[in-house]
Formats: structure tokens, C-alpha cells, sequence
């Protein structure tokens, strides 16, 4: 059996103002593609289908096309929602879309439940585990701590795995979360209001295959356990990195092949770094003159109506910064090398030129630093 495995679509996002409803149509019709030149039978969509808990029609006009167009290919359709999604909303009817092959799991009941699919080895048992939120879910299990993330999944992969030892067969879990492990970037949103909620890597131990979501990055934490990323860069932070899918082939006892593959980026993402006649003059920036630009501006004196004229020439710039030379230059080390060897005074005084774009400290303020610094090293002594 043939599995792709994308997730975190994301279907409604904008990028800085900016709507990427066609760009992610583009990718989708690509991955459509990719299921008729491999020949998938199933693919796995492991949650933020939608970028809010209300999209507009649009976005359930896209994510129709992009269903329809993946039975078409061949292939029926594992999905769960994710801390972006709606789970009422995405559920709605999915009973029946199931009867067509597009398995939408959204309930917290039922993620001991599988959809089963076969092939010429026998059958597959796909667990979707949405997102769970403890506090809202807890008062169904009330014999069971579901206090954080790592509890919930690890009660819910308890139960999978009862369930997997009493059915048999070859097992596939989706699930939405932050793994020990990893680094989020800036647009993975909280899951809790007091930040990432991490889950251990071990919580997922048995199945033959783990399809994460919610890190917009591809990373592998270990052979059986993957994030396959966002189809779209979200986040100039994420400028470079790969996208695309997990091409997974199950043999007889379970992953024989993992491949990855590549989906197209509509519209790459660059940052350039620069005094604004430059940026606006230099023919080796032609290449980029239809990109998503984040244009940094490094003029000693601010430029007056800056991103107006940047956008004549890169008319994708979305997002402008302005960082003088003397800051620009220092964006590449980390703090402990810019300050390293330096005095306390060195320190200070250097903060703040920072902050005063090159302008350090007054007499008076060279005695007020002087001052603190020895009742700390005094205080520190004597304690």
C-alpha cells in the first residue's frame, strides 16, 4: 500500500496581508499529481486543514476541489482536524463523505476507532487522533489525569495500542502536536494559552506509522514517526526550507520504502538586505524581483517612503524593517559573540549605541553605569 502523507494546509492563511488561496490550489493540484504518478492509495492529511475555526466559502470551495480531485486520482483520504480547525465544522457530514472513500475524523471518541483499508497483504487500521484540548475533553474520561498534551495522547495511544493488539494487521496513527525535540518557528501558534504543550516521542511507540502535524518543517524524530510539513511557506523563517510530502510503502510487516517528494514553490521567499538604491539598482537582484520580499533596510537615515519604492521594483515586498548598518552587520553573530571579552561598561555602553543607532553613553551616564556596576559586584560578594 501506497500512503502520502501531508498535513497543515492551513486553507484561508494569508501571507502578511496578502491571500494565498491560489498559490495553495497550485500545490494541491501538484500533490494531486504525485497520487496518479505513484499510484497512492491513500492519503493522510494530519490536521490544520483550515487556518481558522470559520473559513469563508472559498476555502471550503478549495478544500472540495482538492477532496474530489484525490478520489478522482485514485485515492481515498485520511484526515483529522487540528488546534486550527473547527472540529464541529469539519466533521459536518462526515459520516457520509466516509461512504466515499474521505474518512474525516474529528471527535475525541474516535481515535480508538479505525478506518480500515486493504490491500494485497491484508488490512491497514488508520487511527486518527485529533486535536484534543485537556480542558475540554477531561469530563468525558473523569477515571483519567488529562491534565497537558502529553497526557492526553498518552491515554488516547494507550488505547490504540490495546486496540492494535487485539485486531492485528498493520496500524497507521495520525496525530496533531509538538514533539520533544524540535524547534518551532514563528508561525506555529500556541496550542495552550501558556505556550507549547510537548509531547515525548516514546508516546507514539507501536504503531508501524506516526503522521504528524502542526510543525511547518519536515523533520524525521525517528523512522516510524515524521512530520511531513506545510505545503506553503508561511513565515520568511521558513524561507529555504523543503516542501512537499512523505511517500510511505507498507509491505507485509509493515514501512518497507519512505520517500520524500518534492511540491512546487509558487513564489519563493527572500530576504533582502541593503541601502535602498542598492536594493532598488543592482541587477543580480532580477531574480527576485517577483518574489515574497522582506526588504531590510540598512541607510544610516531612514528612508522616506521606503516600501513604496521598494514595491516598484519587487512588488511582492510585504514587509519592511529598517536595521542601520551598524545593527545589520551584527545579525549574523549570536549575543555571547558580540560580547565576548568585553567589560561590563563595554557591554552597556554598546547597548546602547543599539538601541540609539550608534549614539553611546553621555559623562553623566558613564558615572550613573559605573556606579550600578559596583554596588552589583559589591552585592554579589557579600552575599
Amino acid at each position: 500500500m501506497k500512503i502520502l502523507h501531508t498535513s497543515d494546509w492551513h486553507i484561508g492563511r494569508t501571507f502578511h496581508g496578502s491571500s494565498t488561496l491560489d498559490h495553495l490550489g497550485t500545490v494541491l493540484d501538484a500533490l494531486v499529481q504525485i497520487v496518479r504518478e505513484h499510484d497512492v492509495d491513500v492519503v493522510l492529511v494530519s490536521g490544520d486543514v483550515f487556518d481558522s475555526a470559520t473559513p469563508a466559502r472559498e476555502n471550503y470551495d478549495l478544500l472540495a476541489t482538492a477532496l474530489r480531485n484525490l478520489r478522482n486520482a485514485g485515492a481515498e483520504v485520511v484526515m483529522i482536524s487540528g488546534n486550527h480547525d473547527s472540529a464541529t465544522r469539519l466533521g459536518f457530514q462526515s459520516e457520509w463523505l466516509g461512504l466515499a472513500g474521505i474518512h474525516i475524523i474529528t471527535r475525541h471518541d474516535q481515535h480508538d476507532q479505525p478506518v480500515t483499508i486493504s490491500d494485497g497483504h491484508g488490512a491497514v487500521n488508520f487511527y486518527g487522533i485529533p486535536y484534543l484540548e485537556p480542558s475540554l475533553i477531561r469530563h468525558h474520561y473523569p477515571d483519567a489525569q488529562l491534565r497537558r498534551q502529553a497526557d492526553v495522547l498518552g491515554f488516547a495511544m494507550d488505547r490504540v495500542r490495546s486496540e492494535i493488539a487485539s485486531r492485528g494487521g498493520r496500524s497507521v496513527v495520525l496525530s496533531h502536536c509538538f514533539v520533544v525535540g524540535l524547534e518551532a518557528s514563528d508561525v506555529e501558534r500556541d496550542i495552550t494559552a501558556g505556550g507549547l504543550d510537548y509531547v515525548p516521542a516514546n508516546v507514539f511507540d507501536g504503531p508501524h506509522y506516526v503522521a504528524l502535524g502542526h510543525i511547518h518543517g519536515r523533520n524525521i524524530i525517528n523512522e516510524r514517526v515524521r512530520y511531513s510539513g506545510a505545503p506553503l511557506h508561511y513565515s520568511f523563517k521558513e524561507a529555504g526550507k523543503p516542501r512537499g510530502v512523505w511517500l510511505i510503502e507498507l509491505g507485509a510487516q509493515g514501512v518497507d520504502v519512505t520517500e520524500w517528494v518534492d511540491l512546487p514553490v509558487p513564489r519563493q521567499l527572500t530576504v533582502l538586505t541593503g541601502e535602498v538604491e542598492t536594493l532598488l539598482t543592482d541587477d543580480s537582484l532580477a531574480g527576485h524581483e517577483n518574489d515574497w520580499v522582506c526588504a531590510v533596510l540598512t541607510d544610516q537615515v531612514r528612508p522616506l517612503d521606503g516600501m513604496r519604492r521598494i514595491q516598484q521594483r519587487f512588488p511582492h515586498c510585504v514587509t519592511l524593517e529598517y536595521r542601520p548598518n551598524e545593527r545589520a552587520e551584527n545579525l549574523g553573530s549570536s549575543y555571547a559573540d558580540r560580547v565576548a571579552g568585553k567589560t561590563d561598561h563595554e557591554i552597556v555602553a554598546d547597548f546602547l549605541k543599539h538601541v540609539r543607532n550608534g549614539a553611546g553613553p553621555s559623562d553623566f551616564e558613564r558615572d550613573l553605569i559605573a556606579e550600578v556596576i559596583i554596588e552589583q559586584a559589591t552585592a554579589e560578594a557579600t552575599a
